[in-house]
C-alpha cells in the first residue's frame, strides 16, 4: 500500500464507510440533505421576469458573451462558422458527444468529438440549464459533458435549448436534484469569458479560461 493508498483509506475508515455501505450511506445523505431543505424554505425572490428568454439574452450580452439563435440545431454549424470567420478565428475545435452528429463538416468545420486538450482553441458544449437572473450557464460535469471543452479552449461555444432557461438560481439547483439523484463531481457556472482586475484593477479577459463566449440559442 502506497502513501496515497493510505491516507484515502484513513479517510474511509474515519467516515465509516465500506464497500457494503456506500449505497446506504448514500441514501442517507440523500434523504438528510432533503430533510434539511424541506426545513428551510427559499427566502425572498426577486420579481419574475416576464421573458426568460429575453431576460437571459440581456444579462448575457453585458457580461460579454457574443448571443446567437437558431430554430433548428442542424443551423448552429453555419452559425458558428460565420462567427469564426468574422473574427479570423480557427475552424477546428472539439465537442461534447451529444453534439457529434451536428453538421460540421457541411459548414467547413472541423469540429472532433472528445475533451479538449491544451492546442484546442475552440469548445462546443450543451448546458445543463441556463439562469436569466444572471446570464449564467449551469454546467454538470461527467464522462459525456467533460469540463475541458468549455474551460481550456479561447472560445467556448455553448448550444443552449431556449427551454432550459429557467428563472434563478434556486430554479437551477431545484432542477438538478429533480434530475439527478445525486449530484455530479463537479458544478460549474459561467457567465462569460474569464475575467481578473487582479493586476492594477484593470478588467482582464481570458485570464484564467476563454477569451471569449458565444451562446446559440436552438432547440435541441
Amino acid at each position: 500500500m502506497n502513501a496515497r493508498d493510505k491516507i484515502l483509506s484513513k479517510i474511509r475508515n474515519s467516515q465509516a464507510r465500506t464497500a457494503a455501505g456506500n449505497v446506504a450511506g448514500t441514501v442517507a445523505q440523500t434523504e438528510m440533505r432533503d430533510s434539511y431543505l424541506a426545513l428551510h424554505p427559499r427566502g425572498p425572490l426577486p420579481p419574475p421576469l416576464d421573458n426568460l428568454v429575453a431576460g437571459f439574452k440581456e444579462r448575457a450580452i453585458k457580461l460579454s458573451s457574443d448571443v446567437m439563435e437558431a430554430s433548428d440545431s442542424k443551423d448552429v454549424p453555419i452559425l458558428l462558422a460565420r462567427y469564426l470567420s468574422e473574427r479570423k478565428l480557427p475552424v477546428s475545435g472539439v465537442c461534447w458527444p451529444s453534439l457529434a452528429g451536428l453538421p460540421w463538416s457541411t459548414a467547413g468545420l472541423d469540429i472532433q468529438s472528445r475533451p479538449a486538450k491544451n492546442q484546442d482553441l475552440v469548445g462546443v458544449t450543451g448546458a445543463f440549464c441556463a439562469i436569466a437572473e444572471t446570464g449564467t450557464l449551469m454546467m454538470l460535469s461527467g464522462p459525456e459533458t467533460p469540463a475541458t471543452t468549455s474551460l481550456l479552449p479561447e472560445t467556448h461555444v455553448a448550444v443552449l435549448d431556449p427551454r432550459r432557461i429557467v428563472a434563478t438560481m434556486e430554479d437551477a439547483w431545484n432542477l438538478m436534484r429533480k434530475e439527478y439523484k445525486q449530484p455530479p463531481r463537479a458544478v460549474n457556472f459561467i457567465s462569460g469569458p474569464s475575467r481578473t482586475a487582479d493586476i492594477e484593477q484593470t478588467v482582464t479577459l481570458g485570464a484564467h479560461g476563454p477569451y471569449r463566449v458565444l451562446l446559440i440559442l436552438a432547440p435541441l
